[in-house]
């Protein structure tokens, strides 16, 4: 009798993805003195400065209660700091200092490394598809 098993399915499989990735990104960050969730915030905040917390706890894929811990953390760091927005006084946005670019050209290379063996046996094409992919179906599901 042949096995018609179902093959797994893709929520399954982007889980998989996203717990193997962690667990190589916090190999790759921790001897810098951070985590993956950190290192995801302080990317974040690479691309979009001055964010509020709830803008980078969303951005982060974290809740609001647990970007206040994080975003402490990494300004006891140095990482980050918090200023007034001055559109909005009530409002705290949070900026990457010079020390959090270096601690992420620091860690870049491992980073690239990292992924380059992800899609190392995907032409550029596909992993150009793949990048697409993810990307639509991030946005269906936002």
């Amino acid at each position: 009798m042949v096995s018609t098993k179902a093959p797994p399915s893709l929520l399954y499989m982007v889980k998989q993805v996203e717990l193997v990735v962690r667990s190589h990104l916090d190999e790759l960050v921790r001897p810098a003195g951070i985590t993956a969730l950190q290192y995801t915030s302080l990317t974040v905040l690479e691309r979009h400065d001055g964010l509020s917390a709830a803008q980078l706890a969303r951005d982060s894929f974290v809740t609001a209660q647990s970007v206040a811990d994080l975003v402490r953390s990494l300004e006891n760091r140095g990482l980050v700091r918090r200023e007034r927005n001055p559109h909005n006084r009530r409002e705290l946005l949070i900026l990457l200092t010079d020390a959090g670019r270096e601690l992420l050209d620091d860690v870049a290379e491992p980073v690239r490394e990292l992924e380059e063996r992800m899609i190392r046996d995907l032409t550029a094409h596909q992993a150009d598809q793949f990048r697409q992919s993810l990307s639509k179906a991030w946005q269906a599901l936002s």
